[in-house]
């Protein structure tokens, strides 16, 4: 009896029920768009800040270089040569050097690290640039005695600098013991392996995946660093990359000439509600170097993403309440209108016998159904819309500080300095289940409030009056 006449009067009015329930969808649509595409840009950012310098960690520890030492590393350009029988010849100058910006501390730094209070784990890492330098050798064309080519000695009293090509990769060292910190952490291998523990010391590599493109290398390929055949074990990929190579630690360090020393540490507090004090007590124990957090980087990036980041944090989420809260208002408005051209119905049902609260349980049940079926027909709708968002939604790019290599021209050599990583993340909007479920179960809960609100007024109604009001 009860649901014969409720789905018997939503028929009568399907008109008023499809305009309830259309409400309800697209204030489900839009907190579904909205919170999915929040959802997409703090992953986009989380792979982002995962992929810089320091990934996977809490906390990364590093200590500024010195003024004009790393930071402006410079490097002579043997282009020209005062031997007739080398002109024309060309010649190829490989150098590897610490990553500038960062000063080379003692690894005995990281087990003391590990061991402060709410500290998980701790872990060093060598970050060094390999440098190749190629070109051609041109007669040189200083005469006078100081050999600076500008005195009245000189056969031309200027000269064309030589061509000068310089190209450069990025090496990880990283700790194979433990590889859930630092830069590995944020690798994925898709071809080969990882390294295993008793490579500590190995002549292996783990290249990134657009390195690996680039240069046509594939696993099984020998790469060459600094005159040192380094056999291809593994291939990784990564939205950044914080390297192009990745050695193991100790072979890093004999590569570099630089036993015992890191130039980046990496820590893990126990719990994240834990990293400001991990910082401080970081700070505390060693003077003088710089402690970079998940958030500091967060702030230093900028871009697209940056920007989309803090719309979805603010602007996104009042607009998600606020389309909601809309369509619960459309709801109640369009179902108190519904009740006040029922009011000879709702006097003629309580005139035989029907009580306030079957009366209210009559109109919450009609509001019922119109909200499962305006929080299915949301769901559909929010789910579209949020692929169309993916899809067309250009890629966001973040843009971050880091050391890199930048030449000069000409015979005076080239400076290695910081600059700026821009980096493309695509724009996902991931809808679950669960937030499927949470929006059909706000429909459901919007159009109980605005049945409600509708089955209250009706059940205050008095038979008399209602019986003489005229439809």
């Amino acid at each position: 009896m009860y649901f014969t006449y409720l789905f018997r009067e939503l028929r009568r009015r399907h008109r008023q029920a499809m305009l309830v329930s259309l409400g309800l969808a697209l204030g489900v649509a839009l907190v579904i768009v909205v919170s999915a595409t929040s959802l997409g840009v703090k992953d986009a950012q989380d792979e982002v800040l995962h992929g810089l310098y320091g990934i996977g960690t809490d906390i990364t520890v590093t200590k500024d270089a010195e003024a004009n030492s790393q930071g402006s590393l410079k490097f002579g350009m043997a282009a020209q040569t005062d031997d007739p029988d080398l002109v024309g010849e060309a010649f190829t100058q490989d150098r590897l050097v610490p990553t500038p910006g960062w000063d080379l501390v003692s690894d005995e730094r990281v087990p003391t690290l590990g061991n402060l209070t709410g500290v998980g784990s701790s872990a060093g890492g060598l970050m060094l640039t390999s440098l190749r330098i190629s070109g051609t050798y041109t007669e040189s064309s200083s005469t006078s005695g100081d050999g600076s080519g500008s005195g009245s000695g000189s056969s031309s009293g200027s000269s064309t600098p030589p061509a000068i090509d310089v190209t450069s990769y990025s090496i990880a060292g990283i700790d194979v013991a433990d590889q859930a910190i630092g830069p590995m952490s944020s690798a994925d291998v898709t071809k080969g392996r990882r390294f295993e523990a008793g490579e500590a010391n190995a002549k292996v590599a783990v290249i990134d995946a657009g390195y690996a493109k680039q240069n046509a290398l594939a696993v099984g390929d020998t790469l060459t660093i600094a005159e040192t055949p380094f056999e291809i074990i593994g291939i990784s990929e990564s939205a950044t990359a914080p390297a192009n190579v990745f050695v193991p630690l100790e072979r890093a360090q004999t590569l570099a000439d630089a036993a015992g020393q890191v130039n980046q540490i990496y820590v893990r507090a126990e719990d994240s509600g834990l990293i400001a004090q991990v910082e401080e007590e970081i700070l505390d124990a060693y003077s003088g170097v710089t402690v970079t957090t998940a958030q500091n980087l967060a702030d230093q990036v900028n871009g697209s993403l940056s920007s989309a980041s803090g719309i979805a944090a603010t602007l996104g989420k009042w607009l998600a309440i606020a389309a909601l809260v809309a369509s619960v208002a459309v709801a109640s408005l369009l179902t108190l209108s519904g009740v006040s051209r029922r009011v000879r119905e709702f006097g003629t049902l309580k005139a035989i016998g029907f009580r306030s609260r079957r009366i209210v349980a009559q109109v919450m049940g009609e509001s019922f159904v119109q909200g499962v079926a305006g929080g299915a027909v949301g769901a559909a709708l929010g789910y579209g819309i949020t692929q169309l968002v993916a899809r067309l939604t250009p890629a966001l790019e973040a843009t971050t500080s880091m050391a890199g290599q930048s030449a000069a021209g000409g015979g005076g050599g080239g400076r290695l300095a910081s600059v700026a990583q821009t980096v493309t993340v695509p724009l996902e909007a991931p809808v679950s289940l669960g937030l499927l479920a949470l929006a059909i179960g706000l429909a459901v809960a919007g159009a109980l409030v605005a049945g409600g609100i509708g089955g209250w007024r009706a059940s205050r109604l008095s038979p008399a009056v209602a019986l003489r009001r005229v439809d």
